[in-house]
């Protein structure tokens, strides 16, 4: 699908004749890659790394335009399942014309992002940017989720949601990684801002390109701390769904110990002989006696128990 933007006052804005300078290829099928290939010279291979979600992030200086290939996150739904995927996607900026192969996630280049824009330079450091803040708003997304799921650990005795953390985790790797990579692409683009490909941008261009350095590092180095903290946590989210399980079959140990004794005196009040026991006492005051030594006996062995746990594990003061 072919979306056409030029450049109005200031803003990007839908060229209704499909005729501006701004071409979005969104998952191009194969007749708009022929035309690609053909018309603009784009080469078979960048145009495939473009829309393969595994490429590396890079930026190469062909004869007639720049060809840059940039990673940025998938929109997440509740159908990944807490994975979070990263997408590939192609700019080429020639002379008088900037060619878009993105995604269906990427479909439009309007709103606040595309605003006070000068020319086609512009339009492709504004799409980085908004690559980079996509990320970054995707990692306050984890950080959350992480908190959500790190409550239900503290309650869980299953593993449920200790996999999913495993999911986010492995997630995160990936974002550094294209993160790192775009960092590298920003770069380079930065060493070659004078190259005849670019048009030579403008110091206003090149502060903005500095800025989106500084974004892009800034972004790496939150995605690694939320890393590093959700790998130094694991092992420590894994003790805790072991501790509750234990603590759970403590609890039933205790009750099995309590209602041991009694199911033995219960047996015995059960029998013929404790009715031939207490034949001078009315059964009523009799069978009520002897629930009540029941009850007392099930609680002196809970507060023996609870008494001996204290001393031997919480310490006496």
């Amino acid at each position: 699908m072919l979306k056409t933007y030029r450049i109005k006052q200031g803003k990007v804005v839908e060229a209704p004749d499909a005729l501006g300078p701004i071409m979005l290829f969104v998952q191009p099928n194969e007749e708009e890659k022929a035309r690609l290939t053909n018309q603009y010279g784009i080469n078979p291979h960048n145009l495939a790394s473009a829309l393969d979600p595994n490429e590396l992030p890079r930026l190469e200086i062909e004869d007639d335009h720049l060809a840059m290939i940039f990673k940025h996150p998938k929109c997440y739904t509740a159908a990944d399942n807490f994975q979070f995927h990263i997408h590939s996607m192609g700019l080429f900026l020639f002379k008088d014309a900037l060619v878009i192969l993105a995604p269906s996630e990427f479909a439009e280049l309007q709103g606040r992002s595309f605003s006070k824009v000068q020319n086609i330079q512009m339009v492709m450091l504004r799409i980085l940017s908004v690559c980079i803040a996509h990320f970054v708003s995707h990692l306050q997304v984890i950080n959350d989720i992480s908190d959500e799921l790190e409550g239900k650990i503290l309650k869980s005795m299953e593993n449920r949601h200790l996999l999913l953390m495993f999911t986010i985790e492995k997630s995160l790797v990936y974002y550094v990684n294209a993160i790192s990579a775009n960092g590298r692409v920003v770069e380079r683009l930065k060493a070659n801002a004078k190259n005849s490909q670019t048009a030579g941008l403008s110091p206003e261009m090149l502060e903005f390109v500095d800025d989106l350095a500084i974004e892009n590092a800034q972004c790496l180095e939150q995605a690694q701390v939320y890393a590093n903290v959700f790998t130094g946590l694991m092992d420590a989210r894994a003790s805790i769904v072991n501790n509750n399980l234990n603590v759970l079959m403590k609890r039933l140990t205790v009750i099995n110990v309590v209602f041991m004794p009694l199911n033995v005196l219960a047996s015995i009040g059960g029998m013929s002989e404790f009715s031939m026991m207490t034949k001078d006492i009315p059964w009523p005051i009799s069978y009520s006696l002897f629930t009540l030594a029941l009850t007392v006996i099930g609680a002196a062995t809970y507060f023996i128990l609870a008494y001996v746990e204290k001393r031997t594990f919480g310490g006496s003061k």
